[in-house]
C-alpha cells in the first residue's frame, strides 16, 4: 500500500469514528425500571430546619425522583444506589445553577448509600447528574423555591 493510500485510509477511519460519537441531540431521560422505596423523593424538615430528601438510582440509569423542590436553607441529600451491577456518582452540574454546589458523592457502589449536606440561598434550578452516565440521560434537577423551609411533623 502506498503512503498516500495509507494516509487516506487512516483519515477515513478517523472521520468515521468521529462522526459516530457526534450528535447535537440531548439524550432522552430513560424510564425507571424499578419501584422506589416508600418516602423516596419526599422532602421533610427536621426540628433544626434541615431539609432531608433521599433519591435512588439503580441499574436503569435513572435518578428517582429526577426532580424535587427544596426551600432556601440547609439540605441533607442522601443518594442510595439500589443497583446490583452499576456504580454511580452524584454531583451538581458545574456552572449550570444559580450558584455552585460543590458537595458531591464521587463513588456509589451497588447497595451503598451516601449523604451530603449543603446550603442553598439562591432560588432556581440546580441540575445534577451521574457523570458516569450523563450521555445515557442520568440527570435531574433540584429546584430551590423562593421561601424558607418550615419544620414538618415527620422531620
Amino acid at each position: 500500500m502506498t503512503a498516500n493510500r495509507t494516509r487516506l485510509l487512516v483519515a477515513a477511519v478517523l472521520l468515521a469514528l468521529g462522526l459516530v460519537g457526534c450528535s447535537n441531540r440531548t439524550p432522552a431521560t430513560p424510564e425507571a425500571t424499578r419501584t422506589p422505596d416508600a418516602g423516596v423523593g419526599e422532602v421533610t424538615t427536621d426540628a433544626e430546619g434541615v431539609q432531608e430528601v433521599t433519591i435512588e438510582t439503580g441499574d436503569d440509569y435513572v435518578f428517582t425522583p429526577d426532580a424535587f423542590t427544596v426551600a432556601p436553607g440547609t439540605v441533607r441529600l442522601t443518594v442510595t444506589n439500589t443497583a446490583t451491577q452499576l456504580t454511580h456518582n452524584f454531583m451538581f452540574t458545574t456552572g449550570a445553577g444559580p450558584a455552585e454546589i460543590t458537595e458531591q458523592i464521587p463513588l456509589l457502589a451497588p447497595g451503598q448509600s451516601e449523604t451530603i449536606e449543603f446550603e442553598v440561598t439562591q432560588p432556581g434550578d440546580y441540575p445534577f447528574e451521574c457523570t458516569f452516565h450523563t450521555a445515557l440521560g442520568q440527570v435531574g434537577t433540584m429546584t430551590v423555591s423562593g421561601g424558607a423551609a418550615t419544620p414538618t411533623a415527620s422531620g
